[in-house]
């Protein structure tokens, strides 16, 4: 067995970031959806449709939930999952975030949890390059 993966995000993040990371990896190691949340679809509607998923892709390792940004409605359908047992929920999805899980399939789940959330830490970087000019660090250069 393994844990689920559910990707709850807008207009179709989730399924781009899902086809790119199983592209690179060659496959998805990790029984795996994406759920896209669209302008005008009802929230109530939607949780009912992710909670159905969550239920299917728990085969009894729980599920890791990503969606991209915290308080927006995809969050919050995934919030709605949150009493469902061994789930859990993650906000800020990104590409490295999403290859760090698919990289490590056979952990459990709260295992899992932090490779996820070190992938999306380690993977946000500054890259500087010839005849780029860096941004200011926080806390160095002027305000705007």
């Amino acid at each position: 067995m393994s844990v689920g993966l559910l990707l709850i995000t807008h207009a179709g993040i989730g399924a781009e970031l899902l086809e790119a990371a199983t592209g690179m990896l060659g496959a998805c190691p990790l029984e795996a959806k994406a759920l896209s949340v669209e302008n005008g679809d009802d929230p109530e509607l939607m949780e009912q449709r992710a909670r159905a998923c969550a239920q299917e892709l728990d085969v009894g390792d729980g599920v890791l939930v990503l969606t991209d940004l915290f308080g927006s409605t995809p969050a919050n359908i995934a919030s709605g999952l949150c009493e469902l047992r061994d789930t859990r929920i993650l906000s800020g999805v990104n590409l490295p975030m999403l290859v760090r899980v698919l990289n490590y399939p056979q952990l459990p789940l709260d295992d899992m949890v932090d490779k996820a959330l070190s992938g999306a830490r380690e993977g946000v970087l500054l890259c500087p390059g010839v005849g780029c000019v860096a941004a200011p660090r926080a806390g160095h250069g002027s305000r705007r």
